[in-house]
C-alpha cells in the first residue's frame, strides 16, 4: 500500500481503495450493475494522457466497495495512451465505457461494453475530429436514443474551443456528432460536462471551467435544454469553490434533488452541492452551500476527477488521490441528500 492510501485510510472521510499500485492510477469511472460496483481507471507512470504505456483496467465490488475482485485489463493500445473518459449503460442495462486513445496524431475514441464489469468488448470507434478531447458520461433520450456530450479543441487560450453532443439510435453501435457551440474563448468553454434528464425533454448539465484565476469566470457552467438536447442555454452557477474541477451529477427521482459532486483541487476536498431539479433549472445561482463528503491530496493536479453512479446503497463516488508518481483510486458510498 502506498503512502497516499495509508494517509487516506486514517481519515474518517476516506474511501475504499480500488487501485494502489506503484504507478499513476487515476481518472476513474464508476458504474453500478445491479448490486455490483464497477470501477474502471487508467494506469501509467506519471500525469500524462499521451504516455504510450498507459492502459485501462477495471475491478468489481460485490458488496458496496468493501472488497474488490481481481483487476482485469480493458485495453492497452500499442503506441497510445488509454484513458477512461465516460461511462453509462445501454438499453439492456449493460455497462458502456468510453476510452480515449491519445497519440501523436491526436485523439481517437472507442466505446466498450460489458455485462459483468470484467470482460469488455469494443463495439464502436466513431469517426470524429482528432482534436475532440473527451466524450463524457452517457445518458438516455426518449425513443431508445443514447447520448453523450463532448468537448474539443485546445487548452491554449488562443486555440479552438467547441462542445457538442453525440447520439446513437442503435444502442451504441454508431454515433452522430453535432457541434453546439464553436469559436469560443477559453473562458466560455464548458468542459467535462455531466448530464441528468428530469423528463419532458429537459436536460440539465454542469460543466467544468478551465479558468484558474480567482475571478467570476471561475464558476462552473450550467447547461440546460428543453428540447432533448437540440438547443441549449449556458449560464454561470454559484459553484466557485473549484480549481479545474470535474463535476458529476446524480438525480434522485424520489426526492427530485439533483446532487453535484466535484473535487476542489488544491484544497483536497470532495464537495457536494444539491438543489431541487425544478427550482435550479432556471436559477443556476441557487445551488446549496458546499458539503464536504470526502478528502484527499492537496496536490493541485494529482487528485480529483470524481465520477458518480447511483445505486440502491446510495451515491457511489470514485476519485483518485496522491502525489506523482504514485496515486491511488478510491470509491465511497454516501447517502443522498435530503431537503
Amino acid at each position: 500500500m502506498s503512502s497516499s492510501a495509508g494517509a487516506q485510510g486514517k481519515n474518517p472521510f476516506a474511501g475504499s481503495v480500488v487501485a494502489d499500485s506503484s504507478g499513476y492510477d487515476s481518472w476513474p469511472m464508476c458504474q453500478t450493475l445491479g448490486k455490483k460496483i464497477v470501477c474502471a481507471w487508467s494506469r501509467g507512470t506519471f500525469h500524462d494522457i499521451f504516455e504510450p504505456g498507459r492502459a485501462v483496467f477495471a475491478r468489481v465490488s460485490p458488496d458496496g466497495g468493501r472488497s474488490w475482485e481481481e483487476e482485469t485489463q480493458v485495453c492497452d493500445t500499442p503506441g497510445r495512451g488509454d484513458v477512461t473518459v465516460g461511462k453509462g449503460t445501454d438499453e439492456e442495462g449493460r455497462m458502456l465505457l468510453w476510452v480515449r486513445h491519445a497519440g501523436a496524431d491526436g485523439f481517437r475514441h472507442r466505446l466498450y461494453r460489458s455485462s459483468d464489469g470484467k470482460d469488455f468488448v469494443c463495439i464502436a470507434e466513431p469517426e470524429l475530429p482528432l482534436d475532440l478531447v473527451q466524450i463524457t458520461d452517457i445518458f438516455h433520450l426518449p425513443g431508445g436514443t443514447l447520448a453523450a456530450l463532448f468537448f474539443g479543441g485546445s487548452y491554449r487560450a488562443d486555440g479552438p474551443h467547441y462542445w457538442g453532443k453525440l447520439t446513437s439510435t442503435d444502442d451504441g453501435a454508431s454515433w452522430r456528432p453535432t457541434v453546439i457551440e464553436k469559436d469560443l474563448s477559453l473562458a466560455q468553454w464548458p468542459t467535462e460536462p455531466s448530464v441528468v434528464s428530469p423528463g419532458d425533454g429537459r436536460l440539465l448539465a454542469v460543466a467544468r471551467t478551465e479558468v484558474k484565476e480567482d475571478t467570476p469566470e471561475k464558476a462552473e457552467f450550467q447547461l440546460t435544454s428543453t428540447d432533448a438536447g437540440r438547443t441549449w442555454r449556458k449560464a454561470k452557477t454559484n459553484i466557485t469553490d473549484v480549481m479545474i474541477s470535474t463535476p458529476s451529477l446524480i438525480l434522485d427521482r424520489e426526492t427530485g434533488l439533483v446532487s453535484c459532486y466535484y473535487y476542489y483541487r488544491g484544497k483536497g476536498l470532495l464537495n457536494r452541492r444539491f438543489a431541487d431539479v425544478r427550482g435550479i433549472f432556471d436559477a443556476p445561482l441557487r445551488w446549496s452551500e458546499p458539503e464536504t463528503v470526502a478528502v484527499g491530496s492537496c496536490e493541485v493536479c494529482e487528485a480529483g476527477n470524481v465520477n458518480v453512479s447511483a445505486s440502491p446503497m446510495g451515491h457511489v463516488l470514485a476519485w483518485y488521490s496522491g502525489k506523482m508518481p504514485s496515486t491511488a483510486v478510491y470509491v465511497k458510498v454516501v447517502a443522498p441528500p435530503r431537503a
